[in-house]
């Protein structure tokens, strides 16, 4: 291929995948800033083994198919709760892949120059991190192993002294030009990203799978500049970038810094749960509320990642059509750690076809909640917990929350008064202004639409 057309179609690749990234920032235009990334994507592919003539057309057009069939089944069998994971695994997978291009590269040139020895070692730590990290994060979120902070006597202190050899390798590494060394290095950060991960709790895992994307982004970018790629510079370039501002979001919509995140164990303790859960509740039925409901002026949904459990999403769009039916203002509040992962509430309100203008973030709703007649919280847990505001000595004190206790009336629909995945009880649920619809999300939603339809 002409080398002038080949970079061409990179520049054409590398605009495509800035205006999809532009796109990814608003709801409303994901879809087709996802579809510019997909096509950016399949033009660097294709205009690489081409140019550089690694592989004929068979080969190409068979690994695109193969990939296409694979992506195609991930897309239509992954549940909805199961996209963390699933984006956990493709950060891992991004990484390896980038550690992988570049120990290529040091098989093919045992003696690389001192530029592109630095960015072999950078490619090898930050992608055996990513690796290791991300699908220890996808064992916590699948439940192989405890949600819960996982360590030992003396961790920091072995990760640190773990992280300082890693550091004295790389550089020992880069300067002999030794091979083992290299290898030496990429055993260490793959041990450390287990390490590292393992002690930090799931109610973090949301931050934890956003800083994860931008570190698998730069160590592509790293393994960039080891093939002098430009169009994979850019494109990791964009991805870690864009990782480490959604990180920044994360972090700030829970009042946490991200080293706090990184090196703290985040939870409440058993004790704790079952000192609050021994308060007292009000329990309600289904007809009770939708009669609550159907004569609401406002009624703000909160869904939490129980929604996403009992796949209620369609559900619940049918519980607010019917009270629209009858002239109720219908709004959904949307907080940025909901879920498992960064947006993953959109994500499934989306898949139910709700609008994006009914859709309003913590601080737009938190505004509407005391002239809102019922807050009805669907599966959400920690993101309502008032500790955030009241409790001083609450883990998760100073986090940004939605003010579901300020409306007129709170329904919560969960299946029992256990804590979220942060481990912390939840002082909302024994309020007087609370009612309590215990079952599984999706009945109980079927059971209000009904119930609201014949009121």
């Amino acid at each position: 291929m002409n080398e002038i057309f080949s970079e061409s179609l990179y520049l054409v690749a590398a605009i495509l995948f800035i205006l999809g990234l532009k796109r990814l920032g608003s709801p409303a235009t994901a879809r087709s800033g996802n579809r510019m990334a997909a096509i950016a994507m399949a033009i660097a592919v294709m205009v690489t083994l081409i140019s550089n003539e690694i592989v004929g057309w068979g080969v190409i057009v068979s690994g695109m198919a193969l990939g296409t069939v694979i992506g195609a089944v991930a897309a239509f069998r992954v549940e909805i709760t199961s996209m963390p994971q699933l984006v956990a695994a493709f950060n891992g997978f991004g990484g390896g892949a980038s550690a992988f291009v570049a120990a290529t590269e040091l098989l093919r040139d045992s003696d690389p120059a001192l530029e592109a020895g630095v960015m072999i070692v950078l490619s090898l730590v930050i992608g055996s991190l990513t690796l290791t990290g991300s699908f220890v994060a996808f064992a916590k979120l699948q439940g192989l192993v405890s949600g819960n902070p996982v360590g030992f006597p003396g961790q920091k202190i072995t990760d640190s002294l773990l992280a300082i050899t890693l550091v004295i390798a790389s550089i020992g590494a880069v300067a002999q030009n030794s091979v083992p060394a290299y290898w030496t290095v990429t055993a260490l950060a793959l041990v450390l990203g287990i390490t590292r991960v393992f002690p930090i709790g799931g109610g973090d895992m949301p931050v934890i799978i956003a800083f994860l994307n931008s570190s698998s982004g730069l160590a592509a970018a790293a393994a960039g500049f080891v093939i002098e790629s430009n169009i994979l510079i850019i494109a990791g370039a964009l991805v870690g970038v864009s990782g480490l501002v959604l990180t920044n979001i994360m972090v700030k919509a829970m009042n946490r810094s991200l080293s706090n995140v990184l090196f703290s164990a985040f939870g409440g303790s058993a004790a704790e749960v079952e000192e609050i859960g021994v308060e007292p509740v009000w329990q309600a039925n289904a007809e009770d509320v939708a009669v609550m409901l159907a004569y609401a002026r406002r009624v703000v949904m909160v869904p939490g990642y129980g929604l996403a459990v009992a796949q209620a999403q369609h559900t619940i769009r049918d519980l607010a059509a019917a009270l629209e039916a009858k002239g109720v203002e219908v709004m959904y509040a949307i907080h940025p750690v909901a879920g498992r992962m960064p947006g993953h509430m959109n994500v499934l309100l989306a898949e139910a076809d709700i609008t994006y203008d009914k859709l309003f973030d913590l601080e737009d709703i938190n505004r509407e909640f005391p002239t809102t007649d019922v807050a009805l919280v669907v599966g959400a847990n920690d993101v309502v917990n008032p500790s955030a505001r009241n409790d001083t000595d609450s883990p998760i004190y100073g986090m940004p929350i939605l003010d579901v206790d300020k409306a007129t009336n709170c329904v919560v629909i969960k299946r029992s008064l256990s804590p979220g995945f942060a481990g912390i009880a939840n002082p909302l649920f024994h309020l007087s202004t609370t009612l309590m619809l215990f079952g599984d999300a999706r009945d109980m939603l079927k059971k209000l639409a009904i119930a609201v339809e014949e009121s």
